[in-house]
Order: structure tokens, then C-alpha cells, then sequence
């Protein structure tokens, strides 16, 4: 039986409340204003509230901020505090080094620690008094295409009230049309939609693969007395322990006010060993002595984790399609050498919003019309800082000391290094065979004092992430006889690992004779580490129900 749905016209549709789609809408609405033009503008985001879902490293190069809004300070930008000074170290498993020489695109004195969730609250503040329609809790759910199939019309809401067979509730909701003459998608990292696109139109063709990092990250709420009232350094980097040489990734920590601290780590998901557990790497590194010292006697007040896009300019999806655009995450829009990315999305929200602007005076929305969006990224700023970072994840991904060979190479020759176009491979391509006997491999016992150092559930739990348990499980499996046998023959079931919320376990039946895997789908951080990592592409996640997930309000 078809579902008789409603359809809303708007001009332009943003998918996604981030920076990319905040900046650029409120780029859209100045310029339409300078122009006489009147527009129809409208956000969606999946989140229960803008900024619900919102989770950053938090430094913001204030670049694109003052080309939108120059007088952001004056207007009440949530600023945390400015950095005095960059600390970055080297450790070993008990000892640091401060290492005497920053790299350039790490150097963030003068830059600004924020709260993502804050922030994005503040810009969508400011797109409502601009007249931009904003509906939080709205899930973009399905692509919708013209007859022909090439050309985006518009995007499908999500139904809600759908029972956990798909039968309709009682309280069911049919999801809604919603179209647009241009729709941009700013989902962020592994969007949904973004994926439908690319198997339809082939946005990536040519393109080298989309790799990615999972970040975990925690406000801490520290004492009065603490590191930073002592320490002129309040942006500080660390590499090494406890990942080692051969795995990319790394820490930091980030003064915020009224005695907090922003801490995370991150770990590209290129790594190898499949009984690497992302989480318990991310305690033992808050229980480094140089960390456990700067956040002694805090308590975690919040945590999440999200995958970030690290690919860079050789990665990038084709920019523009008939009828949609590409902006932030989405198009891999991230400073992955300086681990900062927030200016980079707004920017790119900018130049989309003037590319909208120059199409509506043609009255056309095709490729090639919204193609200018591609001309204005070649002659910017954003352009050159992504294309200096071109080939960064591919040399982090390189072993030992080759690995920082190719890294001295590109950062004297601007990114281009030792070879240029290095290759990579996809994520989930990378694993290698687990060791051992994997039937009687028993992970490592951590000891939790659940105040700052919180086990995973518990991290679900300060993370505020909520699901309507009956409903359809938004985490597909194709085939769970591979999970249990041939995945976990070879692999040892690394899902059961990489994923920071606990959402995939193996249990034994009363016999212990066979296996299952068992989900917790209400744990989802929608960080989408299980789509990325999984070397079978067995698992296929979706959105729940709009306004569901985590609820972000200080990370």
C-alpha cells in the first residue's frame, strides 16, 4: 500500500545542521539579500537539536568565521578561550618529550578552542534571524530523483513510528517530500545520502578511496587548581604511545573555560591488527603519566566519537551533480595534517551558497551550471591548504620510519613529497589475518573508577544517546553466518572491537557450541566506524528515526 506522503517546496534544502550547512546558508541569505532576491531556505539535521551531534577536535582558525560574520566576538561567538601556545609531545610508554620544532599547519596560537555542539547552536541562531527555515529531528532517510534519475530533486524524511518488524504504529508518521532546486548535502563523514549518490552518479569515479579516522573524545571537568593555571600551553598534540609507529593517530587536549578540558584520540582506521580495540587505546592514553597529570582529579561530564573524512583533495567526490552539491565532510573537506577542519566546512558552505546565488540568476541547476561551485574552490584559500595535505594520510599510513621519510618529504616540498598521487587503499582493506587461537582470546581487563576513567557504557551513557528501542534496527547485516564464522575465524570479529559503543558482541548459546552476534543498536554513537572498518562490507548503517542518537551539548 503507497503512503500517501506530504511534499514542501523549498528553493535551496541543506542536509545536515553542521558548520557547512549553517555558513552556508547564512552565506546564501546575505547574498540574496545584497541582491533583492527572495529565497526559500531550509536545514535538516537528524539530531534532536542543531548541534546534538555536533563532536570536533574544537580548534577554529577563524578565517571563514570573519569573512561570515566579522564581528562574531561582538555578536556572542561561544568562544571557550584563545591559544596561548601550542604544546606538541612525543611518548613512549612512561616518558614524554616535547618535541622543539611544531609543524607549521599545527601551529594554532591565536586560533580559538570551541565547543562544536555550542557553536553550531550560535550559527543556526543566527540563520533563523536571517529567515532560514531550521527542523532538527528530521532525518534525511531517501534521495529523491527526477524520472531521468541523474537529476536530484530533493530529499525523503524518515517515517517515524514504524514498529521493530516495519509494521506502522499506532503513532505512525509518513516521512516527508521535501524539494528543492538545489539540495546540499553536508551529512559529514560517510554520509548516508552521499553513498546512494555515488552509486547512482558516480561522484567518485577516478577518485582515490575515502579513508578516515575515529576520534573519542571527553569534556573533563577539572579542579580549580589545575594544569592550566599554570601553563601558558593550552593546545597540546601528542603522538606516539601508545599506538606506536606503525598505526596513525594521536592525541590532544584543549583548555576550555570554567576549569574544563577538551580530550581526545584519534586513530586512522587504515591500522592493521584486528584486536585493536579503539577504545581501550584511547584509556590508555589518558592514563599516559603526561595526561593522567594534566587531568588528575577530573570527572568525565561528557563523551562521544565520530569518524572525520582524512582522504583530502585526491579523495574529494565531484562537487556538484544536477540539482545537489557537496559540501564539508561530505567532499572530504578537512585539514587532515593540522587535525582542524570546522573552517574548511564553513568555507566550503560559502562558496556552495555563491555558486546557488550565480545559478538562480540563470535559472539553472544543472552540473554544469552549479559547477562554479569546483571554479571558486580552485582559486580559494581552502583549495591550498587541502591540497598542501594531499598525500598526509597516505604517508601515515607507511610503517616506522618510512613513514616519517615520506612526511619530512612532503612537508618540504608542500605536500607533494617523495611521490606524488601516492595510493591508498580502503579502510576496510587493510586488515591483517588475526593471531593466535581466536576462540580462547580474552581482551584486556581495564580497571574504571567510572569518574574518570568511564568504561564504554558508561561512556554511551554521558554521551546522552537515545534510541526508541522498537523500532527497525538501523544497523543492517547482511549475512550473521559470516559474522560468526568466517569473520571470526579470520578476524577474531573486530566489530566487536573498533566500535566505541558497544554495539556488537559475540555470545556462546548454553552449549557453548555456537555463536551469535548479538546487537545493542540503542548504543550507537552514529560515528559509522562499523561501515568503514568492516573488511567484509557486511554492514550497511542507516539513520533511526529523526532525533534520535547522541545529545552533544559542550563537546
Amino acid at each position: 500500500m503507497d503512503i500517501k506522503r506530504e511534499q514542501i517546496d523549498f528553493d535551496i534544502l541543506f542536509v545536515g545542521g553542521g558548520p557547512a550547512s549553517l555558513a552556508g546558508a547564512i552565506r546564501l541569505m546575505l547574498l540574496a539579500k545584497q541582491k533583492g532576491t527572495t529565497l526559500e531556505v531550509a536545514i535538516i539535521e537528524k539530531g534532536a537539536e542543531i548541534g546534538s551531534h555536533a563532536l570536533s577536535g574544537a580548534v577554529l582558525n577563524p578565517v571563514a568565521l570573519k569573512e561570515l560574520i566579522p564581528d562574531f566576538l561582538e555578536r556572542g561567538c561561544p568562544v571557550e578561550t584563545a591559544v596561548r601556545e601550542d604544546e606538541f609531545y612525543f611518548l613512549t610508554r612512561n616518558r614524554h618529550y616535547r618535541l622543539p620544532y611544531t609543524p607549521r599547519y599545527m601551529r594554532n596560537k591565536g586560533f580559538y578552542i570551541i565547543s562544536l555542539s555550542r557553536f553550531a547552536r550560535w550559527l543556526a541562531g543566527i540563520a533563523e534571524e536571517l529567515g532560514i527555515n531550521i527542523f532538527p529531528g528530521f532525518a534525511g532517510k531517501e534521495v529523491l530523483y527526477a524520472l531521468d534519475q541523474k537529476s536530484i530533486i530533493g530529499v525523503r524524511t524518515g517515517d517515524k513510528g514504524l514498529g521493530k518488524d516495519g509494521s506502522r504504529k499506532d503513532n505512525f508518521e509518513p516521512g516527508i517530500d521535501l524539494l528543492a532546486k538545489v539540495t546540499v548535502f553536508g551529512e559529514g563523514a560517510k554520509g548516508s545520502l552521499v553513498q546512494d549518490i555515488a552509486n547512482k552518479l558516480d561522484i567518485f569515479s577516478g577518485k582515490m578511496p575515502q579513508v578516515f579516522e575515529t576520534g573519542i573524545k571527553e569534556v573533563i571537568q577539572l579542579p580549580e587548581n589545575n594544569y592550566f593555571t599554570t601553563s601558558r600551553g593550552n593546545d597540546i598534540h601528542t603522538l606516539g604511545y601508545p599506538l606506536g609507529l606503525n598505526t596513525p593517530g594521536g592525541g590532544f587536549i584543549y583548555e576550555m573555560e570554567d576549569n574544563k578540558a577538551s580530550l581526545g584520540f584519534l586513530v586512522g582506521l587504515s591500522y592493521h591488527d584486528p584486536m585493536l580495540d579503539l577504545y581501550e587505546e584511547f584509556i590508555k592514553f589518558k592514563q599516559h603519566p603526561l595526561v593522567s597529570k594534566i587531568i588528575k582529579n577530573g570527572r568525565v561530564i561528557e563523551q562521544g566519537a565520530r569518524t572525520v573524512s582524512t582522504g583530502g583533495y585526491y579523495s574529494m567526490p565531484r562537487l556538484a551533480v544536477n540539482g545537489g552539491m557537496f559540501v564539508g565532510g561530505s567532499a572530504s573537506m578537512q585539514n587532515t595534517p593540522g587535525l582542524k577542519g570546522v573552517h574548511m566546512s564553513m568555507k566550503s558552505g560559502m562558496l556552495a551558497a555563491e555558486a546557488i546565488i550565480k545559478a538562480f540568476e540563470k535559472n539553472s541547476f544543472t552540473q554544469e551550471t552549479l559547477g562554479y561551485y569546483h571554479k571558486l574552490f580552485e582559486k580559494s584559500w581552502i583549495k591550498e591548504e587541502l591540497y598542501e595535505g594531499r598525500n598526509f594520510s597516505q604517508a601515515l599510513s607507511k610503517k616506522g620510519l618510512l613513514k616519517f621519510i615520506h612526511l619530512c618529504a612532503q612537508y618540504f616540498t608542500k605536500g607533494r613529497g617523495i611521490q606524488n598521487m601516492m595510493p591508498i587503499k580502503e579502510d576496510r582493506m587493510t586488515l591483517h589475518p588475526a593471531k593466535g587461537d581466536v576462540d580462547n582470546f580474552v581482551p584486556d581487563k581495564k580497571a574504571f573508577d567510572n569518574i574518570l576513567y568511564v568504561d564504554k557504557l558508561t561512556g554511551v551513557y554521558l554521551s546522552k544517546t537515545m534510541h526508541r528501542e522498537d523500532q527497525p534496527c538501523h544497523i543492517i547485516i547482511h549475512d550473521q553466518n559470516l559474522c560468526v564464522n568466517e569473520c571470526f575465524t579470520t578476524y577474531c570479529c573486530p566489530c566487536t572491537k573498533f566500535c566505541p559503543g558497544n554495539v556488537y558482541e559475540i555470545e556462546m548459546d548454553e552449549n557453548l557450541s555456537k555463536r551469535r552476534l548479538k546487537l545493542n543498536p540503542s548504543n550507537c554513537l552514529h560515528c559509522k566506524t562499523c561501515e568503514i572498518k568492516d573488511p567484509y562490507g557486511n554492514i550497511t548503517w542507516t539513520c533511526p528515526e529523526g532525533g534520535e542518537g547522541p545529545g552533544y551539548s559542550i563537546l
